[in-house]
């Protein structure tokens, strides 16, 4: 199996290939070469609101894309979404069962502290 470069275990197979396998979520892969809001991959990818939302779920619950909250001085804070891969590699076991592997960069100090902080708010 593939090195996960983070801490947490990957994804299960069929999640990734079920997210690989849509063509709106690859589109959303594609258009993600900066960390983008809903709407923005929406208008980027010129797909409707809902199919934005939905597709970044499944993106994100298959461990492919990474949301951070962008702090805004309004008060108006926004989810943001980053591609958290560089490669997906499904490996054939000696059992003959498929496992998927994913690689990602190392994270700064930085990026890991706004991760911790985003799973403590998630759990309050």
């Amino acid at each position: 199996m593939a090195r996960n470069l983070r801490s947490e275990p990957d994804p299960r197979l069929e999640e990734v290939l079920t997210a690989l396998d849509d063509a709106d979520c690859r589109a959303i892969i594609r258009a993600l070469d900066e960390p983008l809001s809903a709407g923005e991959v929406s208008e980027r990818c010129d797909i409707p609101s809902s199919t934005a939302y939905r597709k970044l779920d499944l993106l994100t619950e298959a461990d492919l894309l990474r949301e951070a909250t962008e702090v805004r001085p309004d008060g108006h804070h926004t989810t943001l979404y980053d591609v958290d891969f560089s490669r997906v590699v499904i490996a054939l076991e000696e059992d003959r069962t498929l496992d998927v592997g994913i690689d990602r960069a190392k994270r700064t100090a930085d990026e890991q502290l706004a991760a911790m902080w985003e799973e403590v708010r998630k759990e309050t």
